[in-house]
């Protein structure tokens, strides 16, 4: 008789574009590879990637619950039958991992054992804790979402925030997000991009990316290499105008979003991140896996636990970013920084193992 495997399943709403979905695809390569049977649920049928085909994919329709008026009762139905398809589909689970917002308030109500909510972005920042009104109301619904199970933070910095923001309410610790770095590295030689001698930006069209202070500081450059933006988002067409207003035009391109980007990541001089607040910004972390030089702005979480001191530039600040700029553009090597093995997938998956063990 086969021995039975131990099973993971990693909850969340779609395999849309974006940094965490990335990062649910290559953790759960990791766990396949640790001999792990690895169940990936999505709430939408929404697929921007290439699936492993040695992972098992499953979707679960939250459409038709919108219907529910009440948001705690919606979310709590469609946790029992996300409970019931899990046991009588795929069997007791050894790991569930709900990444995100929509993920974490189903499975919050979930009455499996063994759940981790994986924290993916700075939670202050996101639910904008400096603004909001209700703020009350806003911290004690997130309390109640991630105080019924362990977490696990991308960053250190999303985890101290986490815990500034809603308090010591759970078990909690950081463990990055994995890169599968051959997948990477071999994904980068499909194609030679078009394109010599350029700069780069990855990312969607959303205020948090700051495409406006690095076009402004790019315009203060010497402009010697272009600028290629790769992403899409609903802030293109003001970017396109503020590209127009600069007189940038002939010098930015916009390639849209890209379902590889790997191979303009590996052939640009350098990649350049300009975000207001990142969670883990996993850009970097590829960049650095294909052997591309990276400089980011200082977050309040994410690159500095990444790249040394040298390679960081304040948020918002136009003129030192086009000072940090104008030094790559010279001599992008300065800013080369060897990837680090601990975020490969296997590596990053028996931390979650481990971690499970400790809370269990």
């Amino acid at each position: 008789m086969s021995q039975r495997k131990n099973i993971v399943v990693l909850i969340i709403n779609c395999l849309q574009g974006g940094g965490a979905e990335r990062s649910v695809l290559s953790l759960g390569q990791g766990f396949h590879e640790i001999g792990y049977q690895v169940h990936i649920i999505r709430f939408k049928p929404l697929v921007e990637y290439d699936l492993n085909p040695r992972l098992n994919y499953h979707l679960i329709k939250f459409k038709p619950y919108k219907l529910i008026p009440s948001e705690q009762l919606r979310h709590k139905l469609f946790a029992r039958k996300l409970d019931r398809y899990i046991l009588e589909k795929i069997g007791q689970p050894d790991i569930i991992l709900s990444n995100l917002q929509r993920s974490d308030s189903v499975v919050a109500y979930s009455s499996l054992p063994n759940i981790t909510h994986i924290i993916h972005n700075t939670i202050s920042l996101e639910y904008k804790f400096n603004s909001v009104k209700n703020i009350n109301h806003v911290r004690n619904k997130l309390i109640n979402t991630y105080s019924n199970h362990p977490c696990v933070c991308v960053s250190d910095g999303v985890k101290r925030d986490f815990i500034e923001s809603l308090g010591a309410i759970t078990p909690i610790t950081t463990i990055h997000n994995p890169i599968d770095q051959s997948e990477i590295q071999q994904l980068s030689t499909a194609f030679v991009p078009k394109y010599n001698n350029y700069m780069i930006h990855v990312g969607s069209f959303k205020a948090v990316k700051c495409h406006n202070v690095l076009l402004r500081a790019y315009a203060k450059t010497n402009r010697s290499l272009p600028l290629l933006l790769l992403g899409q988002g609903k802030l293109q067409s003001e970017i396109e105008k503020l590209i127009i207003d600069l007189g940038l035009a002939e010098k930015v391109f916009l390639l849209g979003f890209q379902k590889n980007a790997y191979p303009y990541m590996k052939h640009a001089k350098f990649k350049i991140l300009t975000s207001s607040q990142e969670g883990l910004p996993m850009v970097i972390l590829e960049a650095l896996a294909i052997g591309t030089p990276v400089i980011s702005t200082d977050c309040q979480s994410g690159p500095k636990e990444m790249l040394p001191e040298n390679n960081l530039m304040p948020v918002g600040n136009i003129d030192a970013i086009a000072k940090k700029m104008s030094q790559a553009i010279q001599n992008p090597e300065q800013f080369s920084v060897p990837f680090d093995a601990a975020y490969l997938p296997h590596q990053i998956a028996k931390k979650h193992i481990d971690f499970m063990n400790s809370v269990s």
